[in-house]
């Protein structure tokens, strides 16, 4: 399976400026102490007492076909493990339809090019009905024992559930469980588009009676503004230069307004070429000011362990199953 773009150098260069700016001004800066990570009194109901809740980074794309359906019900069906959060990402079809996509296009999870005849097709350009007869959701997907085992399938014998599917289905199959999920969903466009598909995500969140449960999130600075403009009842993620903020003080000592956090969630990398994130000094500081930290994307054994010791609030994972076993010793 081919890996995923990274974010992580984007977040890097604005953090790697912090730290450089940090040197300067390290020795002048009154220092904000910080106690143990569960040493504080928060509300935020993301900041565990325990362990690291297991969330599902792109629904568990590392061991099923992500962003479908069949991952989600195979992570809630599963007698292996089991998963807190769900994480995953929106982009909004030409009609207006909200539907499951971690990338720009299909390319890389689907037979898109084949079927449209041209390669970058951006679900804004089809309708929701387009993009689901067609597509199958699991042509690239690599299984663990590096089989492609729904490779080839096409037309009728595609699956429902290896196809594009809307952001209802997901929350109607995973509200009608016996368990309570919660998600993390990062709207993906940007400007009106992006606007659009915040507008309808609220509504549909709303509507399904799980406002609290969800984290919002985006790359997008411009939608992070309209977050906190018109929907600033939402549970959000930390933006980009709001991260490197945070980095800074937590490194310099430097104390913050609370008021000035509008974030209720750091979702972070763990260790980025010099810069370690994963400090209890950060975790610390961040409980302070309840706010809770939840890195990704982790899927090496020993950095879920150290992140889990830490009193991390949450492990974004492309395998569920492995985190859920490390952290409860299963």
């Amino acid at each position: 399976m081919k890996k995923e773009k990274k974010k992580g150098p984007i977040i890097t260069l604005v953090i790697i400026a912090a730290l450089i700016l940090s040197f300067v001004l390290v020795c002048t800066l009154k220092k904000d102490e910080v106690e143990p990570a569960n040493g504080y009194q928060t509300t935020n109901p993301y900041i565990t007492d325990d362990c690291a809740l297991v969330a599902a980074h792109r629904s568990g794309g590392g061991i099923y076909p992500e962003n479908t359906l069949f991952a989600f019900k195979s992570c809630c069906e599963s007698d292996d493990f089991e998963t807190d959060i769900f994480e995953f990402d929106l982009h909004l079809t030409k009609d207006n339809v909200l539907i499951l996509l971690h990338d720009k296009d299909f390319d890389r999870t689907s037979n898109s090019e084949e079927y449209f005849g041209k390669k970058n097709v951006k679900p804004v350009e089809k309708t929701y009905a387009e993009l689901r007869e067609g597509l199958n959701l699991g042509e690239n997907y690599e299984a663990p024992d590096g089989s492609y085992p729904y490779k080839g399938l096409r037309g009728e014998d595609i699956p429902d559930d290896l196809r594009v599917v809307r952001l209802e289905d997901v929350l109607d199959y995973l509200i009608s469980q016996d368990k309570e999920y919660h998600y993390i969903i990062e709207i993906k466009d940007g400007g009106d588009t992006g606007k659009t598909a915040t507008d309808e995500f609220y509504r549909i969140i709303s509507e399904k009676g799980i406002l609290q449960n969800v984290i919002a999130g985006t790359f997008k600075g411009d939608i992070t503004k309209y977050f906190d403009e018109k929907y600033d009842d939402m549970i959000r993620s930390a933006g980009i230069a709001e991260v490197a903020k945070f980095y800074f003080a937590s490194i310099t000592g430097a104390k913050l307004n609370p008021e000035s956090i509008k974030f209720d969630v750091l979702q972070i990398p763990y260790k980025q070429f010099v810069l370690n994130l994963g400090t209890e000094n950060l975790i610390n500081r961040a409980h302070k000011y309840n706010v809770a930290v939840q890195y990704w994307t982790i899927n090496d054994e020993e950095e879920i362990k150290d992140l889990n010791d830490r009193k991390a609030d949450a492990i974004i994972t492309d395998n569920p199953k492995q985190a859920y076993t490390i952290i409860h010793g299963e």
